[in-house]
C-alpha cells in the first residue's frame, strides 16, 4: 500500500505540473491538442473540443501538447504565434504549480503544530570547549553557518556535515545583537564501535516556543525556501565532485525511499504524514529542477525564448522554431539516457 501511495503521490505532482502548463495555455488562448497523464499507449482518451484528454499506460511523466510548440504553423492560436510574455508564463506555469503545491503540503503539515523549535543553543556537554566569553554561549541563536542561512533547526547538522575540516564561520544572535565568529573550530573527532571516525560537537540545540498564526506561516515559508536551497547545495556537490551519479536517485529510488520511510513509521497516520512531507520535498525539487537552463526543461525553453525574442527584435528576422526544437530534442535524449542510467542503478540497488 505504501508503494502504491508513493506512486499515486508522485503521479499527482506530475499531473499538477502539466496542469499548470495546460491552464496557462488555455487562459492565453493557445490551442492545446492533447493533455495526457503518463506516457505510452492510451488506456483511456476522450476528445473534448479541440483537446484530446488521455490517460496512458506507463506511470511516468505526462505532457501538455500545444499547437506549434516546436514548429511554425499557420494556426493563429499556435504557441509560436502567442506574445512572448504569454509563452513565458506558459513555460513557467508548471514549475509555479509544483512550487505552490509544495507550500500547500507543508502548510497542511505544519499549520496545526502548537510549538516551533528554534536553532538556539540549549546546553553544552562536558567535552565542548566553546562555552566561554570568546566563543558560543547558551542562548545564542544560530543565524548562519559558513555563509548559508539557517532556516530551520535541522539545517545545523546538514551544514556542519558539508565541511569536513571542522572549521566554520558562524553568525549568531545574542541579546538582540548579531555576532560573527570566523574560523571557529567546532567538534572533536571520535571513533565509533566499528572504528570509523565521526565528529562530535557537544552542543545541544533547540528552543521550543508557542507558535501563532504568523509564526506558522513563516515556518512553512522557511521550510519551502530551505528545500530550494538544498537543491542548490546538491547541485553544487555534484559539480564539485563531492557527490556522484551514485548519489542521484530517480523515480524508482524515490518511491522505494518513500515506501521504506512509511513502513518504518510507528502509526498509519505517521506514515501518511512522512510521505506527505516527501511529497512537498519532491514538489519543490521538481519546480527548481525544471527551471534549470537545460535544453528540454522548462528553464531551458524559457532561456531560449528570451534569447530568441531579443535576437528577433534586433535583427527584425523570424527564427525558425525548428532549430530550437532540434536543441530540445537533443536535450531530451540526453535526459532520457541519464534517467535510464539512474533508474537502472535504483533497480539494481533494490536487489
Amino acid at each position: 500500500m505504501s508503494i502504491l501511495f508513493a506512486i499515486l503521490l508522485f503521479s499527482v505532482l506530475i499531473f499538477v505540473h502539466e496542469l499548470g502548463h495546460f491552464a496557462a495555455a488555455k487562459l492565453s488562448g493557445v490551442q492545446v491538442n492533447e493533455f495526457s497523464m503518463f506516457m505510452g499507449p492510451a488506456i483511456w482518451k476522450k476528445q473534448v473540443g479541440e483537446t484530446l484528454y488521455a490517460i496512458r499506460t506507463i506511470p511516468i511523466g505526462g505532457y501538455c501538447a500545444m499547437e506549434g510548440e516546436d514548429e511554425d504553423t499557420e494556426n493563429p492560436r499556435s504557441f509560436q504565434k502567442a506574445a512572448w510574455w504569454k509563452r513565458l508564463i506558459i513555460l513557467l506555469a508548471g514549475a509555479a504549480m509544483n512550487f505552490l503545491t509544495g507550500i500547500l503540503i507543508f502548510a497542511v503539515l505544519y499549520m496545526p503544530v502548537e510549538t516551533i523549535s528554534d536553532p538556539v543553543i540549549n546546553e553544552f556537554t562536558d567535552c565542548c570547549i566553546f562555552n566561554n566569553a570568546e566563543g558560543l554561549q547558551i542562548g545564542d541563536e544560530i543565524l548562519e553557518l559558513d555563509g548559508e542561512k539557517v532556516y530551520i533547526m535541522s539545517d545545523i547538522s546538514l551544514l556542519l556535515g558539508l565541511d569536513s575540516d571542522g572549521i566554520h564561520d558562524v553568525v549568531v544572535l545574542r541579546n538582540g545583537e548579531k555576532l560573527t565568529f570566523s574560523n571557529l573550530p567546532m567538534g572533536h573527532t571520535h571513533l565509533d564501535e566499528n572504528g570509523e571516525e565521526y565528529r562530535h560537537y557537544g552542543i545541544v540545540f533547540g528552543r521550543e516556543r508557542k507558535a501563532g498564526f504568523l509564526d506558522k506561516l513563516e515556518y512553512v515559508w522557511n521550510i519551502t525556501i530551505d528545500n530550494v536551497r538544498n537543491v542548490k547545495l546538491s547541485l553544487r556537490m555534484l559539480f564539485t565532485g563531492q557527490a556522484s551519479i551514485q548519489d542521484m536517485t530517480g523515480v524508482v529510488g524515490i518511491v522505494d525511499l518513500m515506501a521504506e520511510t512509511a513502513e518504518q513509521s510507528e502509526t498509519t497516520m505517521g506514515a501518511i504524514l512522512n510521505m506527505l512531507y516527501f511529497g512537498g520535498f519532491i514538489a519543490i525539487n521538481l519546480a527548481v529542477m525544471n527551471l534549470l537552463p537545460i535544453p528540454a526543461l522548462d528553464g531551458g525553453r524559457a532561456v531560449c525564448l528570451l534569447i530568441t525574442t531579443v535576437v528577433e527584435a534586433v535583427t527584425k528576422k523570424k527564427i525558425n522554431p525548428k532549430y530550437e526544437g532540434y536543441l530540445h530534442g537533443a536535450g531530451m535524449i540526453l535526459l532520457l539516457l541519464l534517467m535510464a542510467v539512474i533508474t537502472f542503478k535504483d533497480i539494481w540497488n533494490l536487489f
